[in-house]
């Protein structure tokens, strides 16, 4: 009698042992479809259109959450949907922020008129100011980006990315976890 005690003792702690694994297994896949939905998703560089802040290949954490809290900024990196390619994401840095008119001229680009001087972040003139040869003047939550590596980008300059909407903005690229040797929070400023 003694042993279809211990038996039944061991049966049951197996089950409970299993049942616990499985809760927290479920758990786990819970909170991974939270963070992978709200909070954060990877992502990786393709092309080099970002070239030197970004290379092709660079795998990166997007911040899905900050932009709940406070609105994009001039020189942010952001991640959004290419409208014409399902599954597609482009990489680009904000430049022009709601209210403001962009243009590129000379190479160069103009915000309400003004030489953006402190942009530091294209590698060399533009060759091609695409539709923003002409003045841009964004709405209330409309924002032009470029690519920084921008002879070699597609962005708001050509009409098939064009102007975006905040609703448009995934995240902000937060942090680079590939290559190892690069890892490290990605500078915006």
């Amino acid at each position: 009698m003694a042993e279809r005690t211990k038996k039944r003792e061991g049966e049951t702690s197996i089950i409970r042992e299993l049942l616990g694994w499985i809760v927290y297994i479920i758990i786990i896949i819970a909170l991974t479809y939270l963070i992978v939905t709200y909070i954060g998703q990877r992502t990786s560089v393709q092309g080099s259109s970002m070239e030197t802040t970004l290379s092709d290949g660079d795998n990166l954490i997007v911040d899905k959450i900050s932009y709940r809290f406070r609105d994009p900024s001039r020189y942010d990196i952001i991640v959004f949907p290419y409208q014409y390619e399902e599954d597609t994401y482009y990489i680009k840095r904000i430049i022009g922020l709601p209210g403001e008119t962009v243009q590129v001229k000379d190479g160069a680009v103009y915000i309400n008129d003004e030489l953006l001087e402190s942009d530091i972040y294209g590698r060399e003139p533009m060759n091609d100011p695409g539709i923003a040869a002409e003045p841009i003047t964004l709405g209330e939550d409309e924002y032009f980006v470029l690519g920084d590596n921008r002879n070699n980008s597609s962005d708001s300059r050509s009409p098939s990315v064009g102007v975006l909407h905040r609703e448009d903005l995934i995240g902000r690229a937060w942090v680079r976890i590939y290559p190892f040797s690069k890892m490290g929070v990605i500078k915006h400023e």
